[in-house]
């Protein structure tokens, strides 16, 4: 049976490592997995969309509509997106249906400290604007099924953990 795990939370949080490291181990199990993260995403399938709010909304509403296929289809979806508005993600576990709310809190000093594209230096700097985080609200998951602590914990530890939810809500065995 297929899921979607969203990760969410701030940029460079740590969505992307830690949804890789545990798409790594699944399909060593032997499951069907698909990434869809929000860099990649931006370069193909919502390459039209900007950072507005009903930009940040209409890119969400299309990915749930592909990992919406993908988990009908028995795929374990594993999606890394910053989607920083509640409602949207609300949204999205309502049509998705079999869908893992994880929530990837790093504190913002953190997350600039691991930024490597230099996105916080700018968007501090006026360069970049609308960003989550700085300029942008990023509201916080009511009730995620599960909370990383990145800026904590190691990436196997984090792993491990959404390996272990996944096992407990029996998405795997």
């Amino acid at each position: 049976m297929g899921v979607t795990v969203w990760f969410t939370g701030l940029p460079c949080s740590g969505k992307t490592t830690v949804a890789d490291s545990a798409a790594s181990i699944l399909k060593d199990r032997g499951y069907k997995v698909e990434r869809l993260d929000g860099d990649t995403v931006r370069k193909g399938l919502t390459s039209d969309l900007g950072f507005s709010k009903k930009d940040r909304d209409e890119n969400i509403k299309r990915v749930t509509f592909v990992a919406k296929l993908l988990t009908r289809n028995d795929v374990i979806v594993l999606a890394t997106f910053v989607s920083p508005y509640e409602e949207r993600r609300r949204i999205t576990r309502e049509e998705i249906g079999r869908y893992m709310e994880v929530y990837v809190k790093c504190s913002i000093e953190k997350c600039m400290e691991r930024d490597v594209k230099g996105m916080y230096k700018k968007a501090l700097a006026g360069e970049i604007k609308d960003f989550t985080g700085v300029d942008d609200p990023y509201e916080e998951p009511i009730n995620p099924e599960l909370v990383l602590e990145t800026d904590f914990e190691t990436l196997d530890q984090s792993t491990q953990k959404v390996l272990n939810c996944m096992k407990k809500l029996g998405y795997i065995t």
